[in-house]
């Protein structure tokens, strides 16, 4: 039987199962693999950009709450704001392994599927002001199975492509997947306005200054398109039983050092991007009252999504770890820009300074997304590489097979303490204006954890004699 035949017959009725999955020989990709790989892609891609838009609703919501008459605090509304990262981030721990265990296919469809429980249940909660906090901190906790996705959705892509072409694969997956972070700042302040579902959506709310939202629409927006993909990922998707590991095999990556060097860099890089993400829209209103947030809270996470891609490429060309060096580097300045263009006690402040400075902080974060990922199987093909240098060609090739399984491993686990920066940065905004009046702490902070990610890139990776120089 051809790798072709196996393919379309694989054993399985259903023809989702595929027990002969080879990309790295030339022939059967071109032939058989591309074809398959591509598809997977294509259903990958909007189930990734649903879950990035359920992830960051609330940094959408959670500014119009006042408005229709919930009586939160600024801090209370940072911490909405916060949770679903820290409940994503938590949950990409689990997410990172479970593509070998479960497979793509049924994963992807019950993991998209599992984004209509917070969207619903947002869609009731809004429309009553009585609603206590403690409810909108369990939707926004649920708002994490959107973050959580990610890990297990680039995972398993990962495992669709050659070597040489899964910087272009993983780059489309996850830097148009992060366009749902735009999408949401785009889609919900426009959707709020208007009664899409009629006498099914519900009654408006009335706002204190005047006017009318139906903030439910903020949830029930996306509850078709979640359904949608989710069947399409069931039917369309495949599970490959190449790809299958125990947790045990994939667990090795906790005694890599390099496992947790690349966590702490995209702490710096992804945490960055979806921090100032969620952060911005109560940030500009805390500090610049007199602007509406929502004119301009889509474009940087649109600008750093686009990024994605171009410092995977620009990654290729120049290598990985040189790009994030300098991509520190800047991010330093950025920041240093802000601080200056911020408003002292309440006076001054220069608005459109603070904007590009803050565009040019999400331009940087996405250009690292990209150049941090390309590092990774780079870094871990090099170790196995050195590790199996005297082995056999068997030998040679358990290496190559372990260093694919450990590469996707750290992909998922690095994305999730990654995406802790998106818990620590708006809830850092929240707590330095609670203590001290303006934000300038948290951002002293960030500076200095910055000094110590461009320690990190230099020492191990950058500099001459470097130990996995990429």
């Amino acid at each position: 039987m051809t790798a072709g035949s196996d393919v379309a017959n694989n054993g399985n009725a259903s023809g989702r199962v595929i027990t002969d999955w080879n990309p790295e020989d030339a022939g059967y990709w071109q032939h058989t693999g591309q074809r398959i790989a591509t598809r997977n892609l294509i259903i990958s891609i909007p189930a990734l950009i649903l879950a990035f838009s359920v992830w960051v609703m609330f940094s959408a919501v959670s500014i119009s709450l006042p408005r229709v008459g919930f009586d939160f605090s600024t801090d209370q509304l940072f911490w909405l704001v916060a949770l679903p990262s820290l409940s994503g981030a938590t949950l990409r721990i689990f997410y990172s392994f479970v593509i070998p265990i479960f497979g793509g296919r049924r994963w992807t469809a019950l993991s998209t599927a599992s984004l209509l429980l917070p969207t619903v249940w947002l869609g009731f909660a809004v429309q009553n002001p009585g609603t206590p906090f403690w409810v909108f901190v369990c939707i926004a906790i649920l708002c994490g199975f959107g973050g959580a996705n990610f890990s297990s959705s680039m995972s398993n892509i990962s495992f669709f492509y050659p070597k040489q072409r899964q910087g272009m694969a993983l780059g489309l997956n996850a830097g148009l997947g992060n366009v749902g972070v735009s999408l949401a700042q785009l889609v919900i302040p426009l959707v709020i306005t208007v009664g899409l579902f009629g006498a099914l959506g519900g009654g408006p709310q009335k706002v204190t200054e005047g006017g009318q939202l139906f903030l439910q629409n903020a949830g029930w927006i996306w509850v078709p398109a979640i359904a949608i993909v989710a069947i399409l990922a069931w039917f369309g998707m495949n599970d490959l039983s190449s790809a299958r590991s125990s947790f045990a095999e994939q667990a090795v990556i906790f005694r890599r050092k390099h496992n947790w060097l690349m966590c702490w860099l995209y702490i710096g890089t992804f945490g960055s991007y979806i921090g100032f993400s969620a952060g911005f829209p109560m940030l500009v209103k805390s500090q610049f009252p007199e602007v509406n947030p929502m004119t301009y809270a889509f474009i940087g996470p649109l600008l750093g999504a686009l990024m994605r891609s171009v410092g995977g490429s620009l990654a290729d060309r120049w290598g990985g770890a040189r790009l994030t060096f300098w991509v520190f580097a800047l991010m330093i300045a950025a920041l240093l820009a802000v601080l200056h263009f911020l408003p002292d006690a309440g006076q001054g402040g220069n608005f459109t300074g603070f904007l590009l400075s803050f565009m040019a902080l999400f331009v940087l974060s996405g250009i690292g997304n990209g150049s941090t990922f390309r590092m990774i199987p780079v870094i871990f093909r090099t170790l196995h590489e050195r590790l199996s240098a005297t082995a056999d060609s068997p030998g040679k090739a358990a290496a190559a097979r372990q260093a694919s399984i450990e590469s996707a491993a750290v992909v998922g686990f690095s994305g999730a303490i990654g995406a802790y920066g998106g818990f620590f940065i708006p809830k850092s905004y929240g707590s330095s204006i609670t203590l001290t009046g303006s934000p300038d702490m948290a951002l002293y902070g960030f500076i200095a954890f910055y000094l110590t990610c461009l320690g990190v890139t230099w020492w191990w990776y950058y500099r001459r004699g470097a130990e996995t120089a990429c």
